[in-house]
């Protein structure tokens, strides 16, 4: 497998990113940040974004399946690179420690943190009850009471995963979730109140400011660059996609904005 030089694909990580700009800019200064006020407010923003924390998990899995070997017999993948990348983000994502040292998801993190304030998930762990018993991400839905914005939202997540493209679903994943999410989740808790009745929200906010900004964030950026490698149109899609995920985060980000205001 072929990969772009260095300055190639420095050239095209940098371009992505001055194209994907203005919306970046609409996200992290986005009214919603201003508008969480309450406790009342959090409890309407976890109950959404909830959503968002869990399919999160399934584009990192998608790229696990796609960049590694999960099958019987193993045998090695084709670049050892992308491989560490993902195995790495894979395990700080799915078997991380809260900050009582209990090891678990950050899904599952998330969902403690709601608890402690206060927040309703029984949507969220409904739906994700359907689809251990094999319904479908959209039957799901059809079974439970949750905005348009996150249906878009998450069905979006699965057309990505559906393409079965590697370098588009770490496109989405590098440019609409690991590289954005440190500047919002800044922006969150800038907002915060009283930090210690909801110590393990904060913790969850912080801890993905800590990996996604100092770890998962590069090496996500270093893996488009391998996938991409001197591909003109990978990297058209990848940019093509990545726009399509901010305009989805921004969607979703208005319909809570508008709830928390009513």
């Amino acid at each position: 497998m072929m990969f772009a030089t260095p300055k190639k694909s420095h050239i095209m990580i940098n371009y992505i990113l001055e194209e994907l700009d203005s919306l970046r800019a609409k996200l992290i200064n986005h009214p919603l940040y201003k508008e969480v006020k309450t406790t009342k407010d959090l409890q309407l923003f976890t109950e959404q974004h909830a959503f968002a924390v869990w399919d999160f998990m399934s584009l990192l899995k998608a790229l696990q399946l796609h960049l590694t070997c999960v099958s019987l017999p193993w045998t090695p993948s084709s670049n050892p690179t992308t491989r560490r990348f993902i195995n790495e983000i894979v395990f700080g994502e799915e078997s991380d420690v809260d900050q009582n040292g209990e090891t678990m998801s950050h899904y599952e993190m998330y969902l403690e943190a709601m608890k402690q304030l206060g927040a309703d998930t029984s949507q969220m762990e409904q739906f994700c009850g359907l689809i251990q018993e094999g319904d479908s991400v959209n039957k799901a839905f059809q079974q439970i009471n949750i905005s348009e914005a996150v249906k878009d939202f998450v069905s979006f997540t699965f057309e990505v995963i559906a393409t079965q493209k590697a370098h588009v679903i770490a496109a989405v994943f590098t440019f609409g979730r690991e590289d954005l999410i440190p500047d919002m989740f800044i922006e969150i808790v800038k907002g915060l109140g009283d930090k210690q009745a909801i110590n393990k929200l904060v913790y969850y906010l912080e801890r993905h400011i800590e990996l996604d900004g100092d770890e998962h964030g590069p090496i996500s950026l270093k893996m488009v660059e391998e996938l991409c490698g001197e591909d003109q149109v990978k990297w058209d899609e990848a940019l093509v996609y990545s726009k399509k995920a901010l305009e989805h985060r921004i969607g979703l980000w208005n319909e809570i904005a508008l709830g928390i205001e009513v």
